[in-house]
């Protein structure tokens, strides 16, 4: 079955979501190192069959980029690169943080499992793949 990656990347962490034909629902798949994520993607990309790679484009509310947008930018030209034969897009990622923030804290996680960053960062990598996928008509 052909998926659809998700990656919110981070200075510290990178949160990763996929969905799969042929319902194309986000899920959550895990949160790697940053400096570890070429090493994750190998593997990944080696066993699973990918056709996209979304990646989250911080932007502010006015739409401008961010500080972080040009490292994003920068992760982008070698993920798309090194995986040429994937479709690697950007995709908007504003007001992703507060909503993933809203969704740890309206769940029954413990609050010492609240503030492990590593679930913030998954679940945004989810948004951000169910918003791409609503957006494209195929959730």
């Amino acid at each position: 079955m052909t998926k659809i990656l998700s990656i919110d990347y981070g200075l510290k962490r990178t949160g990763l979501a996929y969905a799969e034909e042929p319902l194309f629902i986000a899920l959550s798949l895990t949160t790697v190192k940053t400096n570890e994520i070429f090493k994750f993607l190998s593997n990944y990309l080696k066993t699973n069959d990918v056709v996209k790679i979304i990646i989250g484009e911080p932007k502010s509310l006015d739409g401008s980029f961010t500080d972080s947008t040009k490292v994003i930018h920068n992760f982008h030209k070698k993920i798309t690169k090194l995986y040429s034969k994937i479709k690697v897009e950007l995709y908007d990622e504003r007001f992703t943080s507060k909503i993933a923030k809203h969704v740890l804290f309206s769940s029954d996680l413990k609050k010492n499992k609240r503030k492990n960053k590593e679930y913030l960062d998954k679940i945004s990598a989810v948004i951000i793949l169910q918003d791409y996928l609503k957006s494209e008509g195929l959730s």
